[in-house]
């Protein structure tokens, strides 16, 4: 299934280009008192979500995908965790380009390790805000995996079993020599979208193609097979470091083909299975 948020407090279901408004069935979501658990409510309850769903879909207003602002599939997750340079040939690109590793040879996440951005992501209608035009900023598409249940130092054959879902993530990167944290974790910097798709229809998320363009023009193109850590690799590495919560977020990394944008560019991300999401780049 693929679902969506859309117009701020509205959920739906993706059919093609259409969307069956189910917000009806976010009623059978119990509230907890306060102060809430960390994660994400929707993604925390999404066993109880689904059967809900099917119900109210019979009788649900259908709405076109292109009359509809579509946010972020996750509304609120408790982190959104990056994993640098997962990919040989971007490790290669960046240590090739002065620019992109600042002068210095850089390792990969095996040795790196993982970082954490703001838990405050947006959706592909919301577009990218650059604070910063005189300095460059470039777009890194990249898997995202929806983390469904609480789980801590997770094995790697059970790291699956804890997955919710997949969507597309474009990581927004200040070149520089900050802290990841000033380059990285910028309001709308974190874009996730189109919708969720469940773990139920992707069988193999470390076989899917990748690509990234900007106006029209291919700049990202790879396979997630591509990957040095695999995604039931990143859950339990990741796992191993923090407690992961349902809406959580684990950002892949991204391929080769990292470039710079500018103000009124048009990116179009796309991952096979999932589909593709355009995202507008803004003055902030």
């Amino acid at each position: 299934m693929k679902i969506c948020r859309f117009n701020q407090n509205r959920l739906g279901v993706v059919e093609g280009r259409n969307v069956q408004d189910v917000t009806d069935a976010v009623a059978s979501v119990p509230v907890p008192a306060w102060p809430q658990p960390p994660g994400d409510l929707m993604i925390g309850n999404l066993e109880t979500l689904l059967p809900a769903i099917h119900r109210v879909r019979r009788q649900s207003a259908t709405h076109s995908l292109r009359d509809l602002h579509l946010n972020s599939p996750i509304a609120r997750p408790s982190k959104i965790i990056g994993a640098p340079l997962n990919y040989k040939a971007h490790q290669d690109e960046v240590n090739s380009d002065p620019y992109l590793s600042e002068a210095d040879q850089v390792a990969n996440v095996e040795t790196y390790g993982l970082f954490l951005k703001a838990p405050i992501p947006v959706g592909p209608d919301d577009g990218v805000k650059l604070k910063f035009q005189n300095r460059r900023t470039d777009h890194e598409v990249e898997l995202a995996i929806v983390i469904g249940r609480n789980c801590r130092n997770v094995d790697e054959s059970e790291a699956m079993d804890y997955v919710a879902g997949y969507t597309i993530g474009l990581d927004m990167t200040i070149r520089g020599k900050e802290d990841r944290s000033l380059r990285k974790a910028l309001d709308s910097h974190s874009v996730l979208g189109p919708w969720l798709v469940t773990k139920n229809e992707i069988e193999d998320p470390d076989h899917l193609d990748i690509s990234l363009a900007v106006n029209g023009s291919t700049k990202q193109h790879a396979n997630t097979n591509q990957m040095i850590f695999s995604t039931s690799k990143l859950i339990s590495y990741a796992s191993n470091y923090y407690t992961l919560y349902p809406g959580d977020v684990i950002m892949c990394g991204t391929p080769a083909g990292v470039g710079p944008v500018s103000v009124g560019d048009m990116l179009e991300c796309s991952i096979e299975r999932i589909g593709s999401m355009q995202v507008a780049i803004k003055a902030a």
